[in-house]
């Protein structure tokens, strides 16, 4: 019974887009066959599959140099290369106009070598914002990886004679398979969805077509919407084949990790790595702060003229944290039994809810807020659920929960049946045993889990942007409206402010409990 409602639940964006779909007016067959639909689709998995395999190549060679190599503070960049996660892409996308508008960081530089313009749009900015963001979806299961993997494998290579690279290629390379491929895939999904990037920087996606049909078409806008959902599940569904496939991963923990010496390459991979850094962070960070502090300065700025410009970000942060709060233990309690009943019990009905709450996660964003949008207007309005916190709390849910839900598992696994079975031997009952037992020491599981939803929430664009209730502004609203009024300075430093929030969670609740749950 609770999977069946839990499975519901999750599948609702995408039964109703099929159910809309099938009985709207619009002529699937000749729009998916138009040019209107697969020049968006060409480009939409153009743009997914160069940047998976970028930020696969980027984020393996960053995790094998900071865990298995001697490069120089390897530990401190082992802590900087994820950070990156911290910025939703749209405000890197943001950034990297900003970097290039005229006054802006990189204006002297391109001037220096006779560049007068430079417009960062189409595929290749696209791609570059992307794979700068999104890399340590790679890196850090790679790295946790990495970390685990016994020496003696490639030790016994080397003495059988191979070289260090063909010991990496044939040894080290099948065991991080598995770990390259889920962040790659995560990448994937990621890359699909997105939404802010591809219109800040005009490139023609299935994304940006939904968006812009949404008004005056809103049945091809559910046709796209279905389109990209078919897409990635499809892409889920074949990696989930490729994945069982896969050779069997050794599974002890290493008690040292091997170092390999970088001999002649050491400085040239030092110079890289740093050089990665700046472009992913440092470069990002300068460039925000730059018009920021132009804004709050200036006497022509709109921050410096009424000097509270901080103060009027206070609302939007806090209505950023406090759906996010809400949203993440919504999201855990929601999922917590289907974690005990996958976890505990093996029940088959549960894996079949566990795969229909993964498909939630890989629906594009925006596919579910439009299939919430679409489905909640069709409701009776005495309800009062159009654009309400309570579909907006929904969406958020249907589409990050399963984020949640592999921490709860995790956690749930973690403790130990002994201690249920000494309680309920004592006369403990079921309530009891869980309140006193279970609870406590699944906290910190259940903790990672709703930090992962948390952040996402913070970052999430298109759901907020479509079903959050009027007058209702959280910082990446906030940043979006500034963009769209060509506010740079104000958008700046709403930015920072929200990458200074979800730095600190990041690094509380994702960086440091990653290994832990890997």
């Amino acid at each position: 019974m609770v999977c069946g409602v839990i499975g519901v639940l999750f599948t609702a964006p995408l039964l109703y887009l099929v159910w809309r779909n099938v009985t709207g007016d619009e002529d699937l067959a000749a729009l998916y066959r138009s040019s209107a639909t697969l020049t968006p689709l060409r480009n939409t998995l153009g743009l997914a599959f160069a940047t998976a395999a970028s930020s696969a190549v980027v984020g393996t060679a960053l995790a094998w140099l900071t865990t298995r190599t001697d490069l120089p503070l390897r530990r401190l960049w082992a802590v900087l290369a994820p950070l990156p996660l911290v910025f939703p892409s749209f405000v890197g996308a943001l950034a990297l106009m900003a970097a290039v508008a005229r006054g802006g960081l990189l204006d002297t530089p391109l001037g220096w070598v006779g560049v007068e313009t430079i417009r960062p749009e189409g595929f290749w900015g696209a791609w570059v914002v992307l794979t700068l963001f999104t890399t340590p979806y790679v890196m850090l299961p790679v790295a946790a990886r990495l970390t685990a993997l016994p020496p003696s494998l490639e030790e016994t290579a080397r003495l059988l004679g191979r070289r260090p690279f063909a010991v990496f290629r044939t040894v080290v390379l099948p065991q991080l398979s598995g770990a390259i491929g889920a962040g790659a895939l995560l990448v994937f999904l990621y890359a699909v969805s997105d939404f802010g990037v591809v219109v800040l920087l005009r490139f023609d996606t299935l994304t940006r077509a939904i968006n812009t049909n949404l008004l005056h078409d809103r049945d091809q806008s559910a046709a796209l919407s279905l389109l990209l959902a078919v897409v990635t599940l499809a892409v889920v569904a074949g990696e989930r084949m490729i994945a069982r496939r896969g050779p069997p991963l050794e599974g002890a923990r290493a008690r040292r990790p091997l170092q390999v010496p970088l001999g002649r390459w050491r400085w040239p991979a030092l110079a890289g790595v740093v050089a990665w850094v700046g472009l992913a962070l440092g470069g990002p960070l300068a460039s925000l702060g730059l018009w920021a502090w132009r804004g709050l300065t200036g006497k022509t700025s709109s921050l410096a003229a009424d000097g509270s410009a901080l103060a009027d970000l206070v609302e939007p942060a806090l209505n950023t944290a406090g759906i996010g709060v809400v949203t993440a233990v919504v999201a855990v309690a929601a999922l917590l039994p289907l974690a005990y009943l996958t976890a505990r019990h093996r029940a088959p009905a549960g894996d079949v809810a566990n795969g229909l709450v993964a498909a939630g996660f890989a629906l594009p964003g925006l596919v579910v807020a439009l299939a919430v949008v679409f489905w909640s207007r069709q409701l009776p309005a005495s309800w009062g659920l159009y654009q309400s916190f309570t579909m907006l709390v929904f969406a958020y849910v249907v589409h990050l929960g399963a984020q949640s839900l592999r921490a709860a598992q995790v956690a749930v696994g973690s403790v130990p049946r002994r201690l249920d079975e000494s309680a309920r031997m004592l006369g403990a009952g079921r309530a009891r045993r869980f309140a006193t037992i279970d609870l406590p020491l699944m906290v910190p599981g259940l903790a990672a889990g709703a930090g992962l939803v948390l952040l996402s929430t913070m970052k999430e664009l298109p759901i907020t942007l479509l079903t959050a209730p009027l007058g209702f502004e959280t910082l990446s609203t906030r940043i979006w409206a500034d963009i769209e009024a060509f506010s740079l300075a104000e958008a700046a430093l709403a930015s920072l402010v929200l990458v200074a929030v979800s730095g600190v969670l990041t690094w509380l609740l994702v960086v440091r409990r990653t290994e832990r749950l890997a």
